[in-house]
């Protein structure tokens, strides 16, 4: 099994599936916990108040049910007689920790049978209409554990102050170009970007937060802003949009190299060249496992020739080498190990070029009748020297599940949420059957302009391999993709019903389960965001169990997918150490549950008025739930780890 390889990663320990967290320790045991803890041990102590190496056996194996040899349990199993300290030795360490370490994963099936941790829009900090672009989103990612990143490319723009050899973000945010070319006259970011979306889709940001806030600031101080949008449409085109929407003609000479963005939106750009070095530099920093390069190419093919030319070099050794013939399956992960997979538009054979449909743009933001209609775009074309790179993951457009392609043996096929949820409801065995034999991804909505994420159980129940984040986000999908890679090394084998190697089942090893947990006290809970002082801090934690629930005749679509969720929570409490009272919470009967796509989520929340701001997380999958006496270790509200930790009792089975 890949594990990540540098030390460095425990210290940076980001949620999103590096480090584990069965990998901690406790250094430090609060007088609110530690109570809880000698009553533990006295409970199970001889008249001399100490345990025989028998007894601390009996609860290893019993009591916490673990079944795995490791170094902390040979260190407390040695001793002739336990003591306290010994005990209270062994509960600090890793193997007390509610997750436990994930089981050996083959690595030796196609890269078809894996879950694979990844990326949306890799290059974005924040929202998805005005932040920065940056070649440190990609370090973090990758030392995250993450195995495929996103780049969206567009054609470089000439101007004076813009040069091709910049080495840094600094350098690339602050190019002069016609895109960030602004005037004092210029509306607010937002009031233009309304001004350069279609009717509908302008319509639909009006309704935003962002929106409001943006209007609530800037109403006052730019009157003028009213003025007509078609005026202020045609000055937009001018200044803004026209190096994004007209594609260079082939006989164009390239000068500027490709630059990174988000397209048709006021985010900031970074340089091609640069993205691909900080993606070489961090590739395989935390594990050796393949790294996927999702390529959305908006260039003219000359820009398209030095985008080739520039990942040759930077990824000079790592880029996967074709096969003498067409393979009759896809690699392993064991096999490519080290190696970059560049995902890119198929070419087919004896054409020189392809089209490029806009991902997310027709299926997710199309106008409705009688809205304005936006300057049409020509479709980019993939140059054959370019689309030959996509060895394994030939990306190609899905228009039928009996097109031709269907059956390509290395085709990616690329859904939004929105219409991947439509396959789910209307051909659910088509989906799920494709996606035993060959990959898909699937991305947020584009009116996801928050960066908000869909919630990926129900993404990978119907087989999607590549189910992409916005990792600048801390929320449930983020969490939930916590849960399922964090010690992995980004590949996880899907169930054996999944894979195709049982092909007469569909759905198997579903159970049903009945989960209690006890919450005995916490220590150095985080404060949420923003947030000085414990005074006013009213924890309160809440436990979800999230259950895939693909079973192909679901009527209910709630925009999540076919997922189920149960929920509980604890009393409010005050402080960051708190007694928590022994109070349990209890899910008794959950039916037909595979432990593979079940994750169970304990978010602790501050209780106020209004919304209850996210204060720490933990997420587990069902199968790696420790049970007996455990330490919840707590992320803070950006997924960064923390010395937080609760006490809990946990008990669950399946039947």
């Amino acid at each position: 099994m890949a594990q990540p390889t540098n030390e460095a990663l425990k210290s940076l320990h980001i949620a999103g599936g590096g480090a584990s967290e069965s990998e901690q320790s406790i250094q430090t045991i609060h007088s609110k916990v530690l109570p809880y803890l000698q009553r533990i041990f006295h409970s199970h102590a001889g008249r001399d108040d100490s345990w025989t190496s028998s007894q601390a056996s009996r609860f290893i194996q019993s009591v916490q049910q673990n079944e795995y040899a490791s170094r902390h349990a040979d260190a407390f199993l040695s001793h002739l007689t336990v003591t306290f300290n010994h005990f209270l030795a062994y509960m600090t360490s890793p193997d007390s920790s509610i997750t436990r370490p994930a089981a050996p994963c083959d690595l030796s099936s196609p890269l078809a049978h894996y879950f694979i941790s990844s990326s949306h829009n890799t290059y974005l900090t924040g929202n998805q209409l005005s932040s920065d672009s940056t070649t440190q989103a990609y370090t973090d990612v990758l030392l995250r554990g993450c195995r495929c990143v996103e780049v969206d490319v567009w054609d470089g723009v000439e101007s004076d102050g813009e040069t091709s050899s910049s080495t840094s973000d600094a350098g690339d945010a602050n190019r002069k170009s016609v895109r960030s070319n602004t005037s004092g006259s210029r509306k607010t970011k937002f009031s233009a970007l309304k001004e350069k979306l279609s009717g509908s889709l302008a319509s639909r940001l009006e309704k935003t937060s962002l929106s409001k806030k943006s209007d609530e600031k800037t109403s006052a101080s730019t009157p003028e802003v009213a003025g007509t949008a078609k005026d202020h449409s045609q000055h937009q085109s001018r200044e803004i949009v026209d190096d994004q929407e007209d594609f260079l003609e082939d006989s164009d000479v390239c000068t500027a190299e490709p630059r990174v963005l988000h397209g048709h939106t006021l985010t900031k750009e970074v340089s091609f060249r640069n993205v691909c070095h900080a993606i070489r530099d961090s590739a395989f920093a935390v594990t050796d496992l393949p790294l996927i390069v999702s390529l959305e190419v908006h260039c003219s093919p000359c820009q398209q020739e030095m985008m080739v030319k520039i990942m040759q070099e930077a990824w000079r050794g790592l880029l996967v080498e074709a096969p003498e013939s067409s393979p009759d399956s896809l690699p392993s992960p064991e096999k490519l190990r080290g190696k970059i997979l560049i995902k890119v538009k198929h070419v087919a054979t004896g054409a020189s070029t392809a089209l490029v449909d806009e991902p997310g743009s027709a299926e997710d933001d199309a106008p409705t009748a009688g809205a304005a209609v936006s300057k049409q775009r020509k479709p980019s074309k993939i140059i054959h020297e370019l689309s030959k790179l996509g060895v394994y993951t030939q990306a190609v457009s899905f228009k039928a599940w009996t097109q031709e392609e269907a059956t390509m043996t290395t085709h990616i096929f690329s859904l939004s949420e929105k219409k991947f949820l439509e396959h789910q409801d209307k051909h659910g065995e088509s989906l799920f059957e494709h996606n035993k034999h060959y990959l898909m991804r699937v991305y947020p909505s584009g009116l996801r302009i928050s960066s908000s994420n869909l919630s990926p159980p129900a993404f990978w129940g119907s087989g999607a391999q590549v189910v992409a984040l916005n990792w600048q986000q801390t929320d449930e999908g983020m969490m939930l993709n916590e849960g399922m890679f964090a010690g992995t090394g980004g590949y996880v084998l899907k169930p054996q019903s999944y894979t195709g190697r049982k092909p007469s089942e569909n759905i198997a090893h579903r159970k049903d389960m009945s989960l209690s947990i006890t919450f005995l006290a916490a220590q150095s809970i985080p404060l949420p965001l923003g947030d000085k002082s414990a005074k006013g801090f009213h924890p309160y934690v809440k436990t979800e169990v999230h259950a895939e629930a693909n079973n192909y005749k679901s009527d209910v679509n709630d925009g999540l997918g076919h997922e189920r969720s149960y929920k509980a929570r604890t009393r409010t409490h005050h402080g960051c150490d708190v007694d928590l009272e022994g109070e349990e919470v209890t899910f008794p009967d959950i039916e037909r549950v595979l432990e593979q796509l079940t994750f169970v989520r304990f978010t602790v929340r501050d209780d106020e008025l209004g919304r209850d701001d996210l204060a720490a997380w933990a997420c587990v999958r069902l199968d790696r739930l420790g049970q007996g006496y455990r330490f919840i270790h707590l992320l803070d509200a950006k997924g960064a780890v923390t010395k937080g930790v609760i006490l809990v009792k946990v008990e669950w089975s399946t039947s």
